[in-house]
C-alpha cells in the first residue's frame, strides 16, 4: 500500500510540476495577454488587468506594476491590448518585457 501511494504521488508530482520544471530548465516565462487599464508615466508604473501569471502563481485579476524600462509608459495607453511577462524584482512585481497583442 504505502508503494502505491509513493508511487501515486510522484506521477502526481510530475503532472502538476511539469510546467514549472520545463519554464526552470528553459529560463522562459510564458507571455501573458492583458489590457491597459492606466499608465502612471511620472511613477513609471502601469495597471494592467490580465490573464493567470503562472510564473507567479496569480490568477487572472487587474494590478499595477513598474516596468523595467520607463520609456515603456510611453508605448502603451489605455485600452492597449499586450502580452507581457512580470517577475518580481527588488520585491516589487514588474512588467520585464511587452509587447503589442496580435489577433486577440
Amino acid at each position: 500500500m504505502r508503494a502505491m501511494l509513493v508511487a501515486l504521488f510522484a506521477v502526481l508530482l510530475q503532472v502538476f510540476s511539469a510546467g514549472a520544471f520545463a519554464q526552470a530548465a528553459t529560463g522562459e516565462v510564458p507571455m501573458t495577454e492583458g489590457v491597459v487599464k492606466k499608465v502612471d508615466k511620472s511613477a513609471g508604473k502601469v495597471t494592467i488587468s490580465h490573464e493567470a501569471l503562472t510564473n507567479l502563481g496569480m490568477p487572472k485579476m487587474t494590478m499595477v506594476f513598474r516596468v523595467q524600462d520607463p520609456s515603456w509608459c510611453d508605448q502603451m495607453k489605455e485600452g492597449d491590448k499586450i502580452r507581457f511577462v512580470a517577475d518580481k524584482v527588488g520585491g516589487a512585481f514588474t512588467v520585464v518585457k511587452f509587447e503589442p497583442a496580435r489577433n486577440y
